[in-house]
């Protein structure tokens, strides 16, 4: 008979007393908190990204309306935090032009630039914080990095990468042609959030983002993957930013960034088990 080694032996039984099935499943954590995601243009379009789009009146009658029956509808859901695309190391001059807003003093200033006329911060976060009794809103724009697009386009076109680069700019075109036609037939500031939130556009901002540039360049040029770290360290400081704004008694917040930063963030938590999402479309529909 064969006779099985001592450590071999030592082994079987440990492996017996470690078996899956004599332990308990670990606990899994539950969402405790919730995060109201609205993917956002910018208001005041100030050409700054590489889509260059057309402009949407936000001051207009309608979009005026509409922007009192979302804030009416986020004041339901009622959230314990709003955090805005503002740097977060000005968080005393956010605070401070709030104050102005709360004590109705803010749109009295008729030399107001566009971007503080019409900037999403102004036009729907002061609106939702101030009818929710919010005393501040927090700021979470991370913005020392870089973003070498033009590098990228330049390394593609000397390595004659042809097709990555017609990815890029047909990609950039289809988004800005869809926008435009959405300014151009009237459509509302709802359907182009809703349009900005959507899943296929989230998957094409974030493939856009973070993978293809990954195969721009040869093997010892890593403009691509430098372009996309820190796309992705931006908003990962960001989502830190917006955690540690969050107060442990807070459940829910609402988080208006631009619809680029808001499809990459959506993945963070998404991994994260204490919190969950919920989209602008499900809050209108309550």
């Amino acid at each position: 008979m064969l006779k099985t080694p001592y450590a071999v032996v030592a082994v079987l039984a440990l492996a017996s007393c470690t078996s899956p099935t004599s332990q308990p499943e670990p606990l899994q954590p539950e969402n405790t908190k919730e995060a109201l995601l609205i993917g956002t243009f910018h208001y005041h379009n100030p050409g700054a990204d590489v889509a260059q789009t057309k402009s949407f009146d936000v001051l207009s009658s309608s979009a005026q309306r509409e922007l009192e029956e979302i804030s009416e509808k986020i004041k339901a859901y009622n959230p314990d935090q709003v955090l805005v695309e503002w740097p977060y190391d000005k968080q005393q001059e956010l605070d401070s032009l709030y104050q102005l807003y709360l004590d109705d003093n803010y749109f009295t200033n008729d030399s107001l630039s566009d971007f503080y006329l019409k900037n999403e911060i102004f036009q729907l976060a002061f609106r939702v914080a101030k009818k929710t009794g919010l005393k501040s809103v927090q700021a979470v724009d991370y913005r020392d990095t870089a973003f070498p697009f033009d590098s990228l386009m330049t390394v593609a076109a000397s390595q004659k990468q042809t097709a990555l680069q017609k990815q890029f700019t047909d990609g950039i075109e289809r988004f800005t042609q869809e926008f435009d036609e959405k300014i151009e037939s009237g459509a509302s500031l709802l359907d182009i959030t809703y349009y900005l939130n959507s899943e296929e556009l989230r998957r094409f901002s974030n493939e856009f983002q973070t993978q293809v540039p990954l195969l721009v360049g040869g093997r010892d040029n890593f403009v691509g993957a430098y372009l996309a770290s820190e796309w992705y360290r931006r908003n990962l400081y960001m989502w830190s930013l917006a955690q540690k704004a969050t107060q442990p008694e807070d459940k829910r917040i609402m988080l208006l960034l631009g619809s680029s930063h808001i499809a990459l963030i959506k993945d963070f938590i998404d991994k994260n088990p204490e919190w969950s999402s919920v989209e602008l479309q499900e809050v209108m529909a309550r």
